[in-house]
């Protein structure tokens, strides 16, 4: 069956209320540096590896954080971006957890998004 609508995910939208304290939080979690001088509300694109983007969005009324994480960031290694996250201090919602062929933690986002971190 054809579809205009292709198998593949373009953007992740995040709902955030104050864009500059996103942009620091996710780029550092991500390694990415940044110009605060050049985030313009009421979106910033995270500029990302591979073709799926995230991108911030504060031109919400209001923000309305999910309780689960709507997507994941990729770690090579899960222990050392464990280590990372907690050296950065921001808030672990859901200590690792290891199985066969993958681990993950979650993390909070300053706007109360959960966002998980997992290597498979």
């Amino acid at each position: 069956m054809h579809s205009p609508i292709l198998n593949e995910l373009n953007t992740t939208f995040v709902p955030v209320s104050d864009l500059k304290r996103a942009v620091k939080w996710y780029s550092k979690l991500l390694g990415k540096e940044y110009d605060l001088e050049k985030v313009t509300p009421p979106i910033y694109n995270l500029p990302m590896n591979q073709h799926t983007g995230v991108l911030l969005d504060s031109g919400l009324e209001y923000v309305i954080p999910s309780p689960n994480p709507l997507f994941n960031f990729h770690a090579e290694d899960i222990d050392e971006a464990y280590r990372y996250v907690h050296d950065l201090g921001y808030e672990i919602v859901r200590d690792m957890e290891k199985y066969d062929d993958i681990a993950f933690f979650n993390i909070k986002d300053p706007d109360g998004n959960i966002v998980m971190v997992c290597n498979g």
